[in-house]
């Protein structure tokens, strides 16, 4: 990385400095709560809807490809971003940023459970943080959804994604290639709904659009040279270190069972961690036996309350996995180790697939088949988003949630005598403040942490 990716911000002409963006990245990663959709929400808010950096078109854009891809579709998209704004240093400060808040927390949660056993009032404390990422969730879908779904045809394509998401757990792949498709035929015969939108849709444009107008910087178009280089420098990042470990300590080793096992996550893990996190769950508990169920959920419990993608429990199995198994090292120093080694062959993979694909993906912003083919997938992907949406809302307001299995249906129905009374009463005050009184994201999430620590204190939760 050359010092010329630090200045990249003055030669796209966008005006905005790499330090002005590292100060809102790190805001967005401080504030990337509530899974992929409220990290989505957040991005959108700030990106979109504050700043006016990025376009609705190009934002959406770039999420469609991020959503294609394994691994957490939100910290990609702020890769994906970053690398647009100012290049390869824009991509590893965005994406890095966004998961920096959570390795840090998850690692020090981690440390407090192993030694202690118990995190009960850390989670309390974030309590009332997630009544109001709840709350930000919604106005997230409602917001976007405005602006996606022009027509009844893209919303009966959202609201058919939902419910066979939601209520028939079809994968996620199959929903956005069967969109995908649909858009595309759509397109090629005429239909004006499937029509793909001017990229330039928001109020005053946006820097990011002016910057990539038709003087396109250089490292947006695609170059197999560079490809095969960039390729090459994150297989290796990534593989080395597996590869080193299987040869050092062999397959038996915990360290080479973590690399090998969360890099084969890394590759499988479509539809973003609520999809993967049930086959995690089980491998770490019944397969290598390193961790127990209840452990397994205090730590999707952490990672769910903590800023950061959802999958960032996968630091937490890891760290618990060599603190169980530390291989002659002191226990917490081999958790740590542990836990880093999940957080590397987890997320640079994600690095890997947003700067060898990026190029492309921006080229193809001009092909009206796949605009009208991503239109569709982005109709999608808003029932996708209603779909996290009401799953984290289910485990936020109830504390019980029974699984159906009825062929063909497969969901989790909530025991509406298992409501949490106070998250519910924060999430409604939440999203009064949001909707009705219009305050800002930093107010209502203040307050709403306030009042987790105060409904502690008095004995309520």
């Amino acid at each position: 990385m050359d010092i010329r990716n630090a200045q990249a911000g003055a030669d796209a002409g966008h005006g905005i400095s790499f330090g002005e963006a590292f100060r809102v990245w790190l805001r967005v990663a401080c504030l990337s709560f509530g899974g992929p959709a409220g990290q989505i929400a957040v991005m959108h808010r700030i990106l979109v809807e504050e700043k006016n950096w990025i376009s609705e078109g190009r934002f959406l854009h770039a999420l469609n490809y991020c959503m294609l891809l394994p691994g957490p579709e939100a910290q990609q998209l702020a890769t994906y971003v970053g690398w647009l704004m100012h290049r390869t240093a824009g991509g590893l400060m965005a994406g890095g940023l966004f998961i920096l808040p959570g390795i840090i927390a998850i690692m020090g949660l981690s440390y407090v459970y192993a030694a202690f056993g118990n995190v009960s009032f850390v989670e309390a404390l974030f309590f009332g943080l997630k009544a109001a990422v709840l709350a930000i969730v919604v106005e997230a879908v409602v917001r976007v959804g405005k602006r996606a779904l022009k027509n009844r045809i893209m919303i009966a394509l959202a609201a058919i994604a939902f419910v066979a998401i939601f209520f028939f757990a079809v994968p996620f792949p199959i929903i956005i290639i069967a969109a995908g498709a649909i858009g595309y035929v759509g397109a090629k015969q005429g239909r004006p709904e499937f029509a793909p939108a001017g990229h330039g849709n928001g109020g005053n444009g946006a820097l990011i659009d002016s910057m990539l107008g038709e003087a396109v910087p250089d490292h947006v178009r695609p170059d197999t040279g560079r490809t095969i280089r960039v390729g090459a420098l994150w297989l290796a990042l990534w593989l080395v270190p597996v590869i080193a470990l299987l040869l050092a300590l062999g397959q038996a080793s915990v360290f080479s069972q973590i690399a090998l096992f969360f890099s084969k996550m890394a590759l499988v893990t479509f539809g973003g961690a609520y999809a993967v996190l049930a086959y995690v769950a089980q491998q770490a508990v019944e397969h290598y036996h390193w961790l127990k169920p209840d452990e397994m959920l205090d730590g999707l419990g952490m990672a769910e309350t903590t800023p950061g993608p959802l999958i960032m429990v996968l630091q937490f199995v890891g760290f618990m996995a060599a603190y169980r198994d530390p291989s002659g090292l002191s226990p917490m120093l081999a958790a740590t180790l542990g836990g880093l080694l999940a957080t590397w062959v987890t997320f640079t993979p994600c690095f890997l697939w947003i700067f060898v694909g990026a190029p492309y993906i921006e080229r193809l912003r001009g092909n009206t088949g796949l605009a009208s083919a991503l239109g569709a997938i982005t109709a999608a992907v808003v029932g996708v988003i209603l779909n996290l949406s009401i799953w984290f809302a289910l485990h936020t307001l109830f504390r019980d949630t029974v699984p159906v299995h009825a062929f063909p249906l497969d969901f989790d129905r909530p025991v509406l005598g298992s409501v949490d009374v106070p998250a519910l009463v924060l999430s409604i005050a939440a999203a009064t403040a949001i909707f009705r009184f219009k305050l800002g994201m930093l107010t209502v999430l203040g307050g709403s942490c306030a009042a987790g620590v105060a409904l502690r204190t008095a004995g309520v939760i």
